[in-house]
Parts: structure tokens; C-alpha cells; sequence
């Protein structure tokens, strides 16, 4: 009886540790951020957008120039005008200033929107290439490694030459 008893035992605890050797998952760790500064795509997604936020600058510097001028232009006339002719040009000038601030907060819209456009085909293919090299490499968790996140401790495998190396760069 005691045999059984340490035969079941024995059959209970291989059966367990069995199960926990089975239980355990494989992790590994890639720093997303990094990837993503490497990649050549997003280089040049960046550089579209550094081009298209200086077109954005230099069209509403040239708006304030110009709305600079005219409220210079007008305040040095202000003498030689009807207090009614001032009001209209001060209501010109406001208007003026609002579109400019109009014009302002839609380039900083189409910037984010063109940021979003560029910048999530190339998300996609870096998470793609991720999940090709976790899944050979026979991984079934990826913690992303980038500063600021929470993994305190990497000691694991770290995919981002292989990743790099899928992606072919």
C-alpha cells in the first residue's frame, strides 16, 4: 500500500512538473522604437514630413508678413483716417489674424494626418516582420524593449538583429 501510495505520489508530481515545463512560454524582447528609427522607410517618411512642415512654416511665415505690414501700413495711416475707417481696418486686421491661426491649427491637422498615413504601413510591416522571426524562432511572447515602457529587466532573447535582418537592412 505504501508503494501505490508513493507510486501515485510520483505520478502526481511528474504529471505537474510535466505540466509546468508545458506551461512555461518562451519571451523575448525588441526594441520597437529603435527598429522603427532604423528602418529606411521611416527615414524617408520622415524626411516628407520635415519637407512638407517647412512648406506649412514658410506659407503662414509669409502670412504674418504680411499681416505685420498692413497693421504697420495701418496704424501709420490711423491719423489720416475716420475713426470709422480704423474700426474697419482694426475688424480686417482681427480677421486676418484669424484665418491666419485658422491656417495654423489645419497645417498642424494635415501634418498629424500625413504622419498617421506614412507611418502606419511601416508599423505594419515592422510588427509583420516581429511576428515572422518570434514565430521561428519559436517565441510565444514579444515584449517590447523601448525606453520608457515598463520591462525593467531584459535578459532574454532580443529580436532586433534578426528582425532587422528580415527586413533586410
Amino acid at each position: 500500500m505504501k508503494n501505490v501510495k508513493r507510486i501515485a505520489v510520483a505520478l502526481v508530481l511528474f504529471v505537474a512538473a510535466t505540466g509546468f515545463v508545458n506551461a512555461q512560454s518562451k519571451v523575448a524582447h525588441v526594441n520597437v522604437q529603435q527598429l522603427l528609427s532604423e528602418m529606411p522607410e521611416m527615414k524617408a517618411a520622415q524626411a516628407e514630413l520635415k519637407k512638407l512642415q517647412e512648406t506649412y512654416r514658410a506659407d503662414l511665415e509669409s502670412s504674418m508678413t504680411e499681416f505685420r505690414n498692413k497693421a504697420t501700413q495701418y496704424q501709420n495711416e490711423s491719423t489720416s483716417k475716420t475713426r470709422e475707417e480704423n474700426e474697419q481696418r482694426a475688424q480686417e486686421l482681427q480677421g486676418f489674424e484669424r484665418n491666419i491661426q485658422e491656417a495654423e491649427q489645419a497645417a498642424m491637422q494635415e501634418l498629424q494626418k500625413k504622419q498617421q498615413e506614412l507611418f502606419a504601413p511601416i508599423s505594419e510591416k515592422a510588427k509583420n516582420a516581429i511576428e515572422k522571426v518570434a514565430a521561428a524562432q519559436g517565441f510565444d511572447y514579444v515584449i517590447d524593449a523601448s525606453p520608457g515602457l515598463s520591462l525593467i529587466v531584459a535578459k532574454g532573447k532580443d529580436l532586433l538583429p534578426a528582425v532587422k535582418v528580415e527586413l533586410g537592412f
